[in-house]
């Protein structure tokens, strides 16, 4: 059965477009999911995706952790039942929700940051990690002002000693996250939050590269679905 993967569009959102595109590239139903229903429409994964949601007011990711739809994600995903994936503004969510540790902060240099960014997975056994490598290279983009992951040293430890850390940026840190730290997972490894955009690295002829397209045919093999035949 072909996986049939939500990708919620909030008030704000930019790159859920690009998320559906990325999840039919992977070779399953992209199904569109309104921030203010309250029904999941039987998906078997979901996409947050980035952008702007509820156009940042009070704290990114602050406004849309109280969204209609994120009280049937929370839940969920929390029970280990639903696998879902934030981008950027997805992953500021997702700590707003408490559903990952942590917070996304204002970039160090106080600047917007838009690059072609190197990664190293480091967590290769989640859901949406699983077609890659342990300490895999890949290139994908990141574009965000509020990027920096922090969190208190306890918390650090604990994601380190659980091997919950996701992924690092390699080379120059693009935006003062602590330790490095492009994503994190949760101890069922169902829900991953990454800053960088995976969704615009799926096609040579618009990305850096093909590496993001890893991320959605990972959930796919996770779940056990097939992708459809070649017409």
């Amino acid at each position: 059965m072909t996986a049939r993967v939500g990708v919620v569009t909030f008030p704000g959102s930019l790159d859920d477009k690009d998320a559906a595109r990325a999840v039919a590239l992977a070779g399953a139903d992209p199904v569109p999911l309104w921030h203010d229903d309250a029904d999941l429409k039987g998906v078997d994964a979901v996409v947050l995706p980035g952008g702007f949601s509820y156009g940042d007011y009070l704290r990114c990711g602050a406004i849309a952790r109280f969204a209609p739809l994120m009280g049937e994600i929370v839940p969920a995903a929390r029970s280990g039942a639903l696998p879902v994936l934030g981008i950027c503004n997805g992953f500021q969510i997702l700590a707003e929700s408490h559903l990952l540790p942590g917070a996304l902060t204002r970039n160090a240099s106080l600047r917007f940051v838009n690059r072609d960014q190197v990664l190293r997975v480091e967590n290769a056994r989640t859901a949406w990690t699983g077609g890659y490598s342990e300490r895999q290279e890949i290139l994908v983009v990141l574009k965000s002002g509020e990027g920096c992951y922090v969190a208190d040293e306890q918390t650090l430890d604990h994601l380190e000693a659980e091997e919950r850390v996701l992924a690092r940026y390699v080379g120059e840190n693009p935006n003062g996250s602590y330790r490095g730290i492009a994503g994190v997972t949760n101890e069922h490894g169902n829900i991953v939050g990454l800053m960088p955009h995976p969704e615009h690295a799926v096609e040579a002829l618009t990305g850096p590269s093909t590496d993001g397209l890893g991320f959605f045919a990972s959930i796919l093999t996770h779940l056990g679905a097939r992708t459809p035949e070649p017409a």
